[in-house]
């Protein structure tokens, strides 16, 4: 399969009132824009991701990539456009069909977790085995497998009250990997770990990625974090993509000044290290120097 998602013209408005969407009414969109009740969150959006790739969607608050990851999964309905997922037309499903494919085909890793608190940290990473209707002794040796794989197998009879923030959020992996889906979403899930902790579970999941070649779908707002993870990287700003590209390739050809004030804090901390080993090296030539005419 050349393409395992693909999205095409994909408008996402939210609205109190039901609103009949016409992509073509250009004057419906305005007075959409111009309205207090309505929020058009994705407007036009097209992009394809293949098999075993990370792609990074990044964009500041506001910017409609955690409405995007969401519309994969029609946790919140489509406006108007189409979603293809492992050749299967996500748009069209009716709500079984969609039940049987999130069980199946997708792991979704939240920001904050999504861990049953009553729950030990095995029964959480069984949880989407059990829907399934997995049998117990299985589901519980899959689970053990994958929390091993984060390295949590010591912490299994544990509940989430007992867990760091990097240990929740691996739990939360683990529940993705023992679903065994060929596609991982992640909306922002290391953004509230410490930076250290954020560094590991990065280094964790590219880890994770090369044991399994699990296709990545990848939302933050962090840049570093992006051009470390991703092969490609959509950049979005209002609703919309602007840039498409590896993450080296929007940082050194930034395509619109939007895209260019988005890399500058980067270019800035680069040009300031540059300049920092520059002084040292000169310093310690001068040292050297000194050195040698005494």
């Amino acid at each position: 399969m050349e393409n395992i998602i693909e999205v095409k013209d994909l408008w996402e408005v939210y609205s109190e009132k039901e609103v009949f969407f016409d992509v073509d009414d250009r004057d419906l969109i305005a007075a959409l824009d111009e309205s207090n009740e309505t929020v058009v969150a994705v407007r036009g959006v097209s992009f394809t991701v293949k098999p075993g790739e990370v792609f990074i969607v990044m964009g500041l608050s506001g910017s409609g990539k955690s409405t995007l990851i969401r519309c994969l999964l029609r946790l919140v309905e489509i406006s108007w456009g189409e979603v293809r997922i492992n050749g299967q037309d996500v748009t069209a499903m009716n709500m079984k069909e969609l039940t049987e494919f999130r069980r199946h085909e997708v792991a979704m890793v939240f920001q904050h977790y999504g861990l049953l608190p009553h729950k030990t940290v095995l029964e959480n990473a069984a949880f989407g085995l059990k829907l399934r209707g997995v049998p117990k002794k299985e589901r519980r040796e899959r689970a053990y497998e994958s929390l091993k794989a984060v390295g949590l197998e010591d912490w299994v009879d544990y509940y989430p009250a007992s867990l760091s923030g990097g240990m929740l959020q691996r739990v939360g992996i683990a529940r993705a990997l023992v679903a065994d889906t060929p596609i991982l979403l992640m909306d922002e899930p290391f953004s509230g770990l410490d930076p250290l902790i954020r560094r590991e579970m990065q280094d964790e999941l590219l880890r994770i990625q090369q044991e399994y070649q699990k296709t990545i779908f990848f939302v933050t707002h962090d840049l570093d974090e992006a051009m470390r993870l991703g092969d490609r990287m959509a950049v979005m700003r209002n609703g919309e993509i602007v840039q498409i590209g590896r993450p080296a390739e929007v940082f050194a050809r930034p395509a619109d000044d939007y895209v260019a004030r988005f890399v500058q804090d980067k270019r800035d901390e680069i040009r300031r290290a540059d300049e920092q080993m520059a002084a040292m090296a000169a310093s310690q030539a001068e040292r050297v120097g000194i050195g040698d005419v005494s």
